[in-house]
């Protein structure tokens, strides 16, 4: 149950961090490389990133739940065969996926993002955050960057066994609010603001 009457729920990779750390490793490690080839690396990283999501969206849809990082490095060698790299594994190796992903984990904090946290708590209300990825990995987006975030205003779809957009994804987060104000949810992406505004 949440403590105060006012309530705002964000999601976080995307909207609360952004994704260049993932671009500019890729553009570090590869980027010569992939450029000789046409491929511009920010494409690159953003097709290997939505691929990802996708599967790890239809994974969930199916009753088949994995954590998205478990989809996530597996697929680089098919996103380089898909623009158009003839032999993947002789371009780039495992170490390079694995050091691209590190960098997956180290996604920095968008500018404000502390100074809006601290306006919202100040104006009364409690600060969650709900995302698909581990709470290791995404609540250390938080502190890494000095922004509060208590673990136990933190949801992660990991735990629920279904990813966003699913409504299941929503409705265990939105019963903590029964008897507040009607809850805010705060995200870059339509598809994810516009299911949590559909389940309540």
């Amino acid at each position: 149950m949440s403590t105060t009457k006012k309530n705002v729920v964000f999601d976080v990779v995307g909207t609360c961090v952004s994704y260049d750390a993932f671009y500019d490793a890729i553009d570090e490690r590869l980027g010569d490389k992939l450029r000789a080839e046409g491929i511009k690396p920010k494409l690159l990283g953003f097709a290997w990133q939505e691929a990802a999501e996708r599967e790890y969206t239809y994974l969930s849809m199916s009753g088949g739940y994995v954590p998205f990082w478990k989809v996530f490095q597996p697929l680089f060698h098919r996103m380089l065969w898909m623009a158009g790299i003839a032999e993947p594994r002789k371009f780039a190796t495992d170490e390079d996926a694995l050091y691209m992903v590190e960098a997956y984990k180290k996604l920095s904090a968008r500018p404000g993002l502390g100074e809006c946290f601290s306006k919202l708590r100040d104006a009364g209300f409690t600060v969650w955050a709900l995302t698909s990825g581990d709470v290791e990995r995404v609540r250390g987006y938080f502190t890494r960057n000095g922004v509060e975030m208590p673990l136990e205003n933190f949801t992660s779809c990991d735990t629920l066994g279904v990813g966003k957009p699913a409504p299941a994804a929503y409705i265990p987060l939105l019963k903590r609010f029964e008897g507040c104000d009607k809850p805010w949810f705060a995200a870059a992406h339509t598809w994810d603001a516009g299911a949590a505004r559909r389940n309540g």
